[in-house]
């Protein structure tokens, strides 16, 4: 049996479709989970949120060998944690870091993301339907051998 998609959520996105809809949308997270199924298909994901960041962590850790793609959305994490980025470091599969809103659009403390440069691609500004697009992504990353 093929090993699964880690979907993993940072800080606040538990708020998904209260907070600052202008910005994020309505779309809650139990809707971008069944997104996510969705769009994994057959292969199935492990699908988790957190506001700590060493629970972050440790599932970063749990996923380098208990999947096969990993789509990250890190939230405030992305620019400020190196314990997170040195924890992706390690991670050998395909990744993605993925925002719901254009980070470049927003302030300047946006901008610098910790994770892109050890992301596989990077996906901002698609809404919350953009998780179902990245997972297709991953799944033909995988198809295609880029693991």
């Amino acid at each position: 049996m093929s090993k699964p998609i880690h979907v993993l959520n940072g800080p606040n996105l538990n708020r998904l479709g209260k907070r600052e809809p202008e910005i994020y949308g309505k779309t809650t997270l139990a809707e971008v989970e069944r997104l996510c199924e969705e769009a994994a298909g057959p292969r199935g994901i492990v699908f988790r949120q957190t506001n700590s960041e060493s629970q972050l962590i440790d599932w970063i850790h749990e996923a380098i060998d208990g999947s096969a793609a990993l789509l990250i959305n890190p939230a405030a994490f992305t620019f400020y944690s190196m314990a997170v980025m040195d924890a992706l470091k390690m991670y050998p599969h395909p990744m993605i870091e993925f925002h719901i809103s254009n980070v470049h659009k927003r302030e300047k403390m946006y901008h610098q993301s910790l994770v892109s440069p050890v992301a596989t691609a990077v996906m901002a500004g698609t809404g919350a339907r953009g998780y179902a697009h990245a997972i297709r992504i991953l799944r033909e990353m995988l198809e295609d051998g880029r693991d």
